[in-house]
């Protein structure tokens, strides 16, 4: 069973003749430690896609299935806390706070309203796991492109969500530091993991590929991703 499905989904941005529709009928569905790319150029609606995907936007039509709840219909504060139990965000500009730390940064989902216990212990073993334990008491300026994007992907993963969201997750980064990102992304066990992304390379640790073409997803010509 899909751990993550749209049906039908359509989003129109702007108002008035500045009104374009991003996304027309799109459907999808990602299965738990399955990785997902979907592929388009800048503007083609990738973004808006995951953030309908993960709850951070509505569509004007269509159904989204998440954790076995329909999304589409949540409230406002239900809506938060599916996002919060079930869904992990990574960000191309790593979205990390200044003020805080890197532990900080990592912990702050899990002392959230609503949050599973024992995020302090989940946050300290995702440090190690990551390679982040030296440089977790510095602050996100302190820090390389790689070291951060690591820190948001252990802040993603520290409420033990079945779906991680990556929106650019390279994109800020040069080739070598990339490379290990995505590794990471393409052995986390046991989630669903979407990445949207204009790059081929990103998308080659992907078990499907889908381009995103004048609002409507299709599968790729050919797999990207060589089999091991």
């Amino acid at each position: 069973m899909p751990v993550l499905e749209a049906r039908g989904v359509t989003k129109t941005v702007g108002s008035g003749r500045g009104a374009r529709r991003v996304l027309d009928d799109v459907s999808l569905e990602v299965d738990a430690a399955e990785v997902i790319a979907v592929l388009g150029r800048s503007g083609s609606g990738k973004s808006t896609l995951l953030h309908l995907l993960g709850g951070l936007d509505r569509p004007d039509a269509g159904t989204i299935m998440l954790a076995g709840q329909n999304i589409t219909e949540q409230r406002p504060r239900a809506l938060a806390r599916t996002r919060l139990r079930h869904v992990g965000f990574v960000f191309q500009s790593f979205q990390l706070i200044e003020e805080l730390s890197g532990e900080e940064n990592v912990l702050l989902p899990a002392r959230l309203p609503g949050a599973l216990r024992g995020g302090e212990q989940r946050a300290r073993r995702l440090i190690d796991e990551l390679g982040l334990t030296e440089i977790a008491s510095r602050r996100p300026h302190e820090l390389s492109g790689g070291e951060q994007q690591r820190l948001a992907i252990a802040r993603a993963l520290v409420n033990d969500p079945e779906v991680v969201l990556a929106d650019e997750p390279t994109g800020n980064l040069d080739t070598d530091t990339g490379a290990t990102v995505l590794a990471l992304l393409r052995n986390l066990t046991r989630r669903a993991v979407v990445i949207v992304t204009h790059e081929p390379e990103a998308a080659g640790i992907a078990d499907r590929v889908l381009h995103l073409r004048d609002g409507r997803l299709a599968p790729a010509a050919a797999p990207i991703r060589e089999s091991a």
